[in-house]
C-alpha cells in the first residue's frame, strides 16, 4: 500500500475523445435521492468487502462518481478520496457534499493520472453505460494505469436479468419540488437498454422541463472478465449482488467484479 504521506496523485487531463455529459441536466433530480435504496445497500457493501482490504489514509479514485453519494463513505472511511465524472453539474453537488475530497472532469475513457490509487471504486452500474466493449476495455486500462501494484479495482455492472425486467416499464417520482418519469426499454437484439427521462422541476412559480436519453449495454459475464484480463488485471472474481449481501431489486441481475493489478 501507498504511504499516506506521499502526495495525491496529478490528473494530466483528457487524453482523446468526448465527455459524457448527459447527467447534467437531470442533475438536480439527481442529487436528491436518486438510488437511495441502492447507494444504501451499496455502502454496507463496500464497507464488508472492500473498505477491510485497504488502510487508512489509501488514495481512493472514485470513477463516475455522480453527485458523490457514496464518496462521502470513502472519504468518512479515512481514504483520501478523488472522485472523477463527466458531469460538470453532478460534480458541483458532489463538491458541496464533500468539500474536502479532489474532484475532476473527466470522461471514464479518456483519463490519465500521474501516480497511483490503492483503490478505484465504480458503483450503480456504471460501466453499463459504457456502450462499446472497446471502450469498456480502454476504461479498464486507465484504471490499470492509475492503480499502483497490487491496487484493487471493484464495480458493479447490471446483467441480462436486470435489463430484461427491471429496465421495461415507466417510473414515476413525484415530489413538492420536482417531478420524474423514466421509461425503459430493452432491445436484446442490440444489447441496448434505454431509459427515456423527462423531469419538470419548479422555478420562481413556474415548472421547467428536461429530457435525456440514457443508454446502458447488456455485457455477459465472461466479456467483462476477458477485458479486464486483457486490460491487464489479474485475480479476477465475479459475485452476485446477493452474495454480498444486496437485496430486492437493487440486487436483481446485479454482479460485483473484483479485480486486482
Amino acid at each position: 500500500m501507498i504511504s499516506a504521506g506521499r502526495p495525491g496523485p496529478a490528473y494530466t487531463g483528457k487524453v482523446a475523445g468526448e465527455r459524457y455529459d448527459e447527467y447534467d441536466r437531470i442533475a438536480w433530480c439527481y442529487s436528491r435521492g436518486w438510488g437511495e435504496g441502492f447507494h444504501e445497500q451499496a455502502r454496507a457493501v463496500l464497507g464488508e468487502w472492500v473498505f477491510p482490504r485497504l488502510a487508512k489514509g489509501d488514495r481512493v479514485l472514485d470513477l463516475c462518481c455522480g453527485s458523490g453519494d457514496l464518496t462521502v463513505a470513502r472519504r468518512a472511511a479515512g481514504f483520501k478520496v478523488t472522485g472523477l465524472d463527466g458531469s460538470a453539474e453532478m460534480l458541483a453537488f458532489a463538491r458541496a457534499r464533500v468539500p474536502e475530497a479532489e474532484f475532476v472532469l473527466a470522461d471514464a475513457r479518456n483519463f490519465h493520472f500521474e501516480g497511483a490509487f490503492d483503490a478505484v471504486l465504480s458503483t450503480f452500474d456504471s460501466m453499463n453505460h459504457i456502450l462499446v466493449l472497446e471502450e469498456l476495455e480502454c476504461v479498464f486500462r486507465n484504471v490499470h494505469t492509475a492503480l499502483d501494484d497490487d491496487g484493487l479495482f471493484v464495480f458493479d455492472m447490471n446483467m441480462q436479468e436486470s435489463f430484461e425486467t427491471l429496465w421495461q416499464g415507466t417510473f414515476c417520482t413525484v415530489e413538492p419540488e420536482h417531478v420524474s418519469v423514466t421509461r425503459g426499454s430493452y432491445n436484446p437484439e442490440e444489447k441496448i437498454g434505454r431509459a427515456q427521462i423527462t423531469m419538470f422541476r419548479q422555478q420562481e412559480g413556474a415548472w421547467a422541463r428536461s429530457d435525456v436519453e440514457v443508454l446502458g449495454r447488456c455485457y455477459t459475464e465472461a466479456e467483462v472478465l476477458n477485458a479486464l484480463e486483457r486490460a491487464g488485471f489479474a485475480d479476477l472474481t465475479a459475485r452476485d449482488a446477493y452474495e454480498v449481501g444486496m437485496r430486492g431489486d437493487n440486487a436483481l441481475g446485479r454482479t460485483f467484479f473484483f479485480a486486482v493489478k
